[in-house]
């Protein structure tokens, strides 16, 4: 992602938020150079090898479990398959936000269930026994039915677009497909940004060089869509929305349809890049000049004939500061971005459109046009766990909850300066409070995300992180429902009984758990998020210094509630692999009193009414 403020003519100044994608490629890519030996690096690995390792509490048989697909059509049949062989008492059940929808006996290390018909439904399933009367979970993995992934959007990337080999394309692929990601961005794959396509539609280029002079190759992005096409992943090409490099006018592009710092058409407005290794600085458009439209959508067009890409993921360099069109008028970049994607789509009809909100900078805009999901990148100021909720909260508003949020938060990311590890700790509670309020986090590709330049892949997943991002990931799929499907935040009275935990409603407060609600009419959703010990309520965790929460063992809670409860339960991404399990509970004068076994991250926990 690119997250542009420099001043008009001024020169580039890296702070720790205000960081371009471009300038700070230079970089990492000397890094790279300086660390090729001895800096730490880790071979393409196959994460689904790595998950649920020391996930359940109760059992020392612990298998990893896959589908063959990221989501599936009403109907479509599922495959699941596990690592290793289970005791012939074991027994698979399917369940939709807690209730039992069938259940088997497992037989063999494979096998198909037939999706239900219900759209838009997430599922968890459960491989589970009964040992010496209790009962245990092997394994869980979620599965979301939906017909357009536009509904529950898990969006993941790749950034590398080299002379790979098939096995290395298939592990990435495979890793993404394990953490269910439905939309995959192909982050600086194209040649030129007014030029996608190197050669034409009749004769594409077998390789080309990027903006920052890296190798390409047209073998390797046609396989990683068509794989992702096989897991039923959407393929989005990116591009900025109105970027041209300096050969642009003799492609075509027209001293007309540029922005300008001044109203007489002097200068044009420039995203400056260090040369080399970059090819050119960036210069930026008008994109609602409808010839810059014309333009850009017929060589988009030319791209989808020869990449059979699903839609653009379209990007902007937020706050230009006062710029003109060429005839003088100052121009507000927020009103441009939706007749822009309005004329994209018009030109490609079938193809999706996401479009980056640097900093929420014409969100509102973008919310209104033809796109799948609301994408936000963000930077300081939203520098808190307040803000991350805030900017979800208000994309949900600008729709009424029509299209969901993702949001491009970078972790770690003073650490990511140099080759090391991400911090376990920060990355899984900043997870738990985007998912806890519906959002999803972009985050994972062929490494995880710690600058906004992509290909920066200093820090590795530790084994803990890479087991708990399956289970969250499983979570945010299986519990889609309750997570992301409608309901009402609220403010649930929520009281501790026993005095082993603070509580408070959210927003956060260091030294205690944070009570979110959402009533759901016939249920309440109360999730708990364990801040007890944390050290900062800063999301980005950016010098990697978040402590992992102490474990809380059989807190005891009161809710009050004047409605008769039928059911109480809980599902937790970090105990039983977010299997869930009913709670034993008392009601009497409208109050509820239950325990859950444990609260170390995040619970949640459905109160369901008669």
């Amino acid at each position: 992602m690119i997250n542009n403020r420099f001043g008009i003519n001024a020169k580039p100044v890296i702070t720790q938020y205000d960081m371009r994608k471009y300038s700070a490629a230079v970089f990492f890519l000397l890094i790279t150079v300086l660390c090729s030996t001895g800096c730490l690096k880790e071979k393409i690995t196959d994460n689904t090898r790595l998950i649920n390792k020391g996930g359940s509490t109760t059992t020392m048989l612990n298998i990893n479990m896959s589908t063959d697909k990221a989501a599936y059509n009403p109907g479509d049949v599922v495959t699941i398959t596990i690592d290793q062989s289970v005791p012939a008492t074991a027994h698979v059940r399917y369940k939709q936000a807690g209730d039992i929808v069938h259940d088997a006996a497992v037989t063999g290390t494979s096998w198909t269930w037939a999706s239900p018909s219900t759209d838009f439904t997430g599922y968890m399933v459960e491989v589970y026994d009964t040992v010496q009367s209790k009962e245990v979970i092997y394994g869980a993995i979620g599965v979301d039915v939906s017909s357009d992934p536009s509904r529950f959007p898990r969006n993941g990337f790749l950034s590398a677009f080299g002379a790979l080999s098939s096995t290395d394309m298939n592990t990435v692929m495979a890793s993404l497909n394990r953490y269910h990601m439905n939309y995959v961005q192909f982050q600086d794959w194209e040649y030129e940004h007014q030029n996608p396509l190197a050669g034409t539609p009749a004769a594409p280029d077998p390789n080309w060089k990027d903006i920052a002079n890296r190798d390409n190759y047209l073998n390797t992005v046609q396989s990683y869509i068509a794989t992702a096409h096989g897991y039923n992943m959407k393929a989005l090409s990116y591009n900025l929305c109105y970027g041209a490099l300096s050969n642009a006018n003799s492609e075509g592009v027209q001293d007309q349809w540029y922005l300008y710092n001044d109203a007489n058409h002097g200068t044009k407005n420039v995203n400056p890049l260090p040369m080399p290794p970059f090819k050119s600085n960036i210069y930026v458009l008008d994109p609602s000049n409808t010839s810059w439209q014309n333009f850009i959508a017929g060589k988009t067009n030319d791209t989808y004939q020869v990449y059979n890409f699903d839609g653009w993921q379209v990007d902007q360099l937020g706050d230009r500061g006062s710029v003109y069109n060429y005839s003088g008028t100052k121009v507000n970049l927020t009103t441009t971005f939706a007749p822009f994607l309005t004329a994209m789509k018009a030109a490609a009809p079938t193809k999706r459109l996401v479009m980056n909100a640097v900093t929420q900078y014409g969100q509102p805009q973008i919310a209104t046009a033809p796109v799948d999901f609301l994408y936000s990148e963000v930077w300081s100021p939203d520098d808190s766990f307040s803000d991350l909720t805030n900017i979800i909260q208000s994309n949900d508003a600008q729709t009424s909850g029509a299209k969901r949020s993702v949001l491009a938060a970078y972790m770690d990311y003073n650490v990511a300066n140099n080759a090391g590890y991400f911090n376990t700790p920060g990355v899984i509670m900043a997870d738990a409070v985007i998912f806890a309020f519906g959002g999803s986090h972009l985050e994972l590709g062929e490494h995880m995300l710690g600058k906004e330049y992509f290909p920066n892949a200093n820090l590795v997943m530790p084994d803990d992180l890479k087991a708990a991002m399956v289970n969250y990931y499983d979570f945010l799929t299986g519990y889609e429902n309750l997570l992301r499907d409608g309901g009402t935040f609220n403010n649930p009275a929520v009281s501790s009984a026993d005095s082993k935990v603070k509580l408070n409603n959210w927003p956060p407060q260091l030294g205690q758990v944070s009570v979110i609600g959402k009533d759901m009419g016939t249920k309440q959703v109360i999730h708990l998020i364990n801040f007890t010990n944390a050290n900062s309520l800063a999301w980005r965790d950016a010098d990697g210094k978040e402590v992992k929460p102490v474990t809380i063992t059989n807190p005891q809670f009161t809710f009050s509630t004047t409605k008769t409860v039928a059911k109480v339960w809980v599902a937790s991404p970090d105990f039983n692999n977010g299997a869930s399990q009913i709670l034993s509970f008392n009601q009497s004068v409208g109050q509820v009193t239950f325990s859950v076994p444990s609260l170390q991250y995040w619970d949640m926990v459905v109160v369901e009414y008669q």
